[in-house]
């Protein structure tokens, strides 16, 4: 079961950066909130925004990389977990703007009939994000 959680978070980040945003989508389960107002981007809610904001993002960007690290999973019950995990992002936009995050996703996680998915995923800075020129 860890092992399918961190993978889940591990195909949000591939997705992300292989500009493949049904791949980083799939990590999530079907109502899922995805938060990053905490960094200075935006709240989505459910696969149709999450999805567009991912398709935003893949068309804006012109390299970037996530690494997600640090995972702690706490089980709730057979079918619920949360946990915290650590993620360095940088990149550039196709403008030229460069930004740099390094902060603390705090999930929650549910177990669908694909498998375990990211429900909820707020992010918040570590360090101070350097976000000029991302647009969310």
């Amino acid at each position: 079961m860890l092992e399918d959680i961190i993978a889940a978070t591990h195909t949000y980040a591939l997705g992300l950066d292989k500009f493949d945003p049904k791949l980083a989508l799939s990590a999530f389960a079907a109502d899922a909130v995805w938060d990053a107002t905490p960094v200075g981007l935006a709240r989505y809610e459910g696969h149709e925004q999450i999805l567009d904001f991912f398709e935003r993002d893949a068309e804006q960007i012109e390299d970037q990389f996530h690494i997600i690290t640090n995972h702690l999973v706490h089980v709730d019950s057979d079918t619920t977990a949360h946990g915290t995990n650590y993620v360095f992002s940088e990149g550039h936009t196709k403008s030229g703007a460069a930004f740099k995050a390094i902060a603390l996703n705090e999930d929650t996680y549910v177990l669908t009939e694909d498998g375990w998915k990211i429900s909820s995923r707020v992010i918040s800075p570590l360090t101070p994000p350097q976000m000029d020129g991302f647009e969310a």
